[in-house]
């Protein structure tokens, strides 16, 4: 039946199919010395050529909650302080790894999902399977490995800048002095929130990675196949960071 096709069997097919394709990579991992380079170059593309959009979208992220929180001070009986306290703690919980990971669902998912499904459709991976390559473990595993080592970098990065942003704005803009931001922000801090946003980072960066190494190592359908799935790898690893966003905040705090 067509519904029972397309509710059960297709999710369950491609749940299988991207379980095995992470087993077969990581049982690559021994692997790892001859991909070195693979992995450099990749931590090159994912982290640091990242790192102006992520800073330029975490400095505005901060400027507007702080903007905003300024601008539900309507009594005189609460201290400007605590601007300080909703900004950091903001940044640091939630909109440090929320929003770098939207943006790396878009930049970097879409583009790795675009190189495999491309190299499907020309055949490149079944010419590297030829040549006696894994090409699992050339191709998926040093993506995989490269954004779970630079998303924590990419998120300490905004969450740096997006207090910076927002306290900057609340200076400048004369909502809240330079001390009672830092005491506000000093005051509400937790020593575990920015392991909690460590934590988060880290399963961001497998699920972006992981979701858009098997869209487009399973693409089909030539250079159309290859726009859906880039299009999917992007809609799908920004709906899993939602998910697992609240069952991390569930679990963990």
């Amino acid at each position: 039946m067509p519904i029972v096709r397309t509710l059960i069997l297709e999710p369950s097919g491609s749940v299988g199919r991207y379980v095995l394709l992470m087993y077969k990579a990581f049982a690559t991992l021994g692997d790892l010395p001859s991909y070195r380079k693979n992995i450099f170059d990749q931590m090159i593309r994912i982290g640091i050529e990242s790192m102006p959009i992520v800073a330029l979208a975490a400095a505005f992220s901060g400027a507007v909650t702080t903007v905003q929180a300024a601008y539900q001070l309507v009594s005189p009986f609460i201290p400007t302080s605590i601007i300080g306290s909703i900004v950091a703690p903001s940044m640091i919980l939630e909109l440090g790894a929320v929003v770098t990971g939207f943006i790396l669902a878009g930049r970097v998912g879409a583009r790795i999902a675009a190189e495999l499904g491309t190299m499907r459709v020309t055949e490149q991976i079944d010419a590297l399977e030829a040549m006696g390559l894994n090409s699992v473990g050339y191709l998926v595993v040093p993506r995989v490995l490269a954004g779970v080592v630079m998303f924590p970098v990419l998120y300490v990065t905004a969450s740096f800048v997006g207090i910076s942003g927002g306290m900057a704005v609340g200076v400048w803009g004369g909502f809240v002095p330079l001390g009672e931001f830092v005491a506000g922000a000093r005051e509400f801090f937790q020593p575990f929130d920015p392991i909690f946003g460590l934590i988060k980072s880290l399963v961001f960066g497998f699920t972006i990675t992981t979701i858009s190494c098997y869209k487009g190592y399973f693409t089909g359908g030539g250079a159309e196949g290859v726009g859906k799935a880039t299009t999917e790898a992007a809609v799908t690893s920004c709906v899993y960071i939602l998910i697992a966003d609240l069952l991390l905040a569930v679990a963990l705090l």
